[in-house]
């Protein structure tokens, strides 16, 4: 669970420096460092999608995957349900309660925030939280700049949620098929690759939205397993 460790502290640094600053950052740094972390999330995202895709037995499954989930995704507009509650919840009446609903939405839903502890716990690879954490380094010190210190409370959360996604990982990871992990890894890459785009303000992409695009494969899966019992059967 190192990953998640270090994800964890990297919000209580980043809420840490954003108090101190609590003027709040300079917009100039603030865009330099959002780029910078925009960049190397679309790098990550390209980087999983070509080392996975030349292992995919179904080279159509992403496409279909990709098609179905934006489909059910933007029919749920999980998207403006993300960001109505955001703006809805709060934390008694004061203003930390808004930035504290974000942090942790922002933190705890993303692709690399769910990927990042099933690839720790399946294949010891923790590359995708230590990337997470750097982007929730950065997304931490802005957020406390305008909130203050109390946005580090979203690191307990955020080492519960990912916590509970590991060890689920630990518990199944015998009974994940390599094949599956490959799709999941190259519909996830995709979906990283989207996330650095949307942060570099080159489109926005509703990654949220496409979030069941990593749902398919498993449904897939099953089905498949399924069908290969009735045959034998």
């Amino acid at each position: 669970m190192i990953g998640t460790v270090v994800n964890t502290a990297a919000i209580i640094v980043g809420s840490t420096i954003g108090s101190i600053a609590r003027k709040g950052i300079k917009e100039k740094y603030r865009d330099a460092l959002f780029t910078a972390m925009g960049l190397a999330a679309t790098a990550l995202g390209i980087n999983a999608v070509v080392k996975n895709m030349p292992n995919s037995k179904y080279p159509v499954l992403f496409i279909v995957s990709l098609a179905l989930g934006s489909l059910i995704g933007n029919i749920l507009d999980i998207d403006s349900g993300f960001h109505n509650l955001t703006d809805k919840i709060k934390f008694g009446s004061s203003e930390l309660g808004k930035g504290l609903s974000t942090a942790v939405l922002l933190f705890c839903i993303g692709t690399l925030s769910i990927l990042g502890p099933i690839e720790s716990a399946v294949n010891s690879d923790n590359t995708y939280l230590f990337t997470n954490a750097t982007l929730d380094l950065v997304t931490s010190m802005v957020l406390a700049s305008t909130y203050g210190i109390g946005i580090a409370l979203a690191a307990g959360v955020l080492f519960v949620w990912q916590g509970s996604i590991y060890l689920l990982g630990c518990l199944a990871g015998n009974f994940i098929p390599p094949d599956l992990m490959t799709e999941i890894s190259i519909i996830g890459g995709i979906l990283i690759a989207s996330s650095g785009i949307s942060i570099l303000n080159i489109k926005n992409i509703k990654t949220l939205n496409m979030l069941p695009a990593l749902a398919v494969p498993v449904v897939f899966f099953i089905i498949l397993y399924l069908l290969q019992l009735m045959s034998i059967m």
